[in-house]
């Protein structure tokens, strides 16, 4: 049984009982429906992937909405202040997720974090050519994006 299209299911009803099929009608049957899907997990065959890539998801976001604000304080503080404190380097990142959509992620996640930009995928697919603007330190800046970025990106796919 496919629980994300029971769910998005149970957020049109939720939003017809009230009368308005509003955004935040929606979300708020959406979110109701998950939290109504989960306390019914006995009835529906015990634990889901489901419910596992629905917090790995939001912890990505999370993650990416921090990394977000903290880079562009960085950038800011970079471009405002008369001292440049760049270090631009165009750096390769190996790769360990496979998928064409996995790597599309990882891509445009560093893509839009101010001071990164995803140049590149090599042919072979196992190597990301990314041009960071503060690069300092090149194999920790590659280290932060492996052990940030790419591995929520991995965790949201993996079984």
């Amino acid at each position: 049984m496919n629980l994300f299209l029971l769910n998005l299911l149970l957020a049109v009803i939720w939003a017809s009982l009230w009368g308005s099929l509003t955004l935040l009608q929606l979300v708020f049957g959406f979110l109701v429906g998950f939290a109504s899907l989960w306390f019914a997990q006995p009835l529906l065959g015990g634990p889901s992937l489901y419910y596992r890539r629905a917090w790995r998801i939001v912890r990505l976001i999370l993650f990416f909405l921090y990394d977000l604000c903290m880079s562009s304080i960085r950038v800011a503080y970079d471009v405002l202040t008369p001292k440049d404190l760049s270090n631009p380097a165009i750096l390769e990142m190996p790769l360990d997720v496979k998928s064409d959509i996995e790597i599309l992620l990882v891509t445009n996640l560093i893509s839009l974090t101010p001071g990164t930009l995803s140049l590149d995928v090599t042919p072979d697919r196992k190597t990301l050519i990314v041009h960071a603007m503060f690069a300092d330190d090149p194999d920790a800046v590659i280290a932060s994006l492996k052990s940030g970025m790419e591995r929520m990106v991995k965790e949201v796919f993996e079984s």
